[in-house]
């Protein structure tokens, strides 16, 4: 089997990992994370769509984004938890730039709740998470076929997807890490594998991106000591460290990867 690509072309690395003339779509695109993931997109070339329930907030924030290429990058109210505002922020990022090539499932409603005090409500409305993503994942589906073009969608899930935590993490500093963010996020990470099996007939890839610990700068510093002890690296990880992870599954360099969980957080799942 050849290793070349239709009329004998082998891409370079720069060619792989090049986004020029692609838009994508970041949900969250203005939180800790989002913005990370927003800029390596950005950075690579990409006319960046973020999303944000605040309308203004994301056009701030799409306008602080690099410019390689010279493209307008696009900011738009989108709710991830509304159906009706997923159509809509989803119609709205065609209308701005005309397509979406590249989805980053990244938006998250947050239940602080841990397993001792947490409603069946609460339970239920983090769940809501895992639908929203799946809804905005089969619209671009939707799209793309109708266009006949190809796409990567990445759902962000968490380390707690694939194990536990360790309760002693938190014990007597924070409520414990909650058991609904815990389900939602390894529902995730099978709705990944599920949908790749399904779509890839489209050329449509489908992978999940699982952070470990990437705590905030106003995190309570003696959870972030615990849960650095636990991790074989021995630090925290920092948003810019996504960059290349998330560079990789939305380009051409990971063209042969689909249904994965691409983990990074510093050793923690590998004991």
């Amino acid at each position: 089997m050849s290793d070349e690509q239709p009329g004998g072309h082998r891409p370079t690395v720069q060619e792989l990992f090049d986004l020029s003339g692609r838009v994508a779509l970041v949900t969250g695109g203005t939180g800790w994370l989002g913005t990370a993931f927003a800029e390596a997109l950005a950075e690579a070339g990409a006319r960046v769509v973020v999303s944000s329930r605040d309308r203004a907030r994301a056009e701030e924030a799409a306008a602080a984004l690099p410019r390689p290429a010279g493209v307008e990058h696009v900011g738009v109210a989108l709710d991830h938890l509304d159906p009706a505002a997923i159509e809509s922020g989803f119609a709205a990022a065609l209308e701005a730039a005309g397509q979406v090539d590249i989805l980053v499932n990244n938006g998250h409603r947050w239940i602080r709740n841990d397993w001792t005090d947490v409603s069946a409500e609460q339970f239920s409305r983090q769940m809501d998470n895992a639908t929203g993503y799946f809804l905005l994942a089969r619209r671009m589906r939707e799209d793309l076929v109708r266009r006949g073009a190809g796409g990567s969608l990445i759902l962000v899930g968490s380390m707690y997807g694939v194990v536990g935590s360790y309760p002693d993490a938190y014990e007597g500093v924070v409520p414990a890490s909650a058991v609904a963010y815990h389900t939602v996020k390894g529902g995730i990470v099978h709705m990944t594998r599920h949908l790749a099996a399904y779509w890839a007939k489209d050329d449509i890839r489908v992978n999940c991106l699982s952070p470990g610990a990437f705590p905030k700068d106003d995190a309570n510093p003696e959870m972030v000591r615990r849960l650095t002890q636990k991790t074989p690296m021995k630090r925290m990880g920092r948003p810019w460290e996504l960059k290349g992870a998330l560079l990789f599954l939305a380009s051409d360099a990971s063209s042969y990867v689909t249904g994965q969980n691409l983990l990074v957080d510093g050793g923690w799942t590998a004991w």
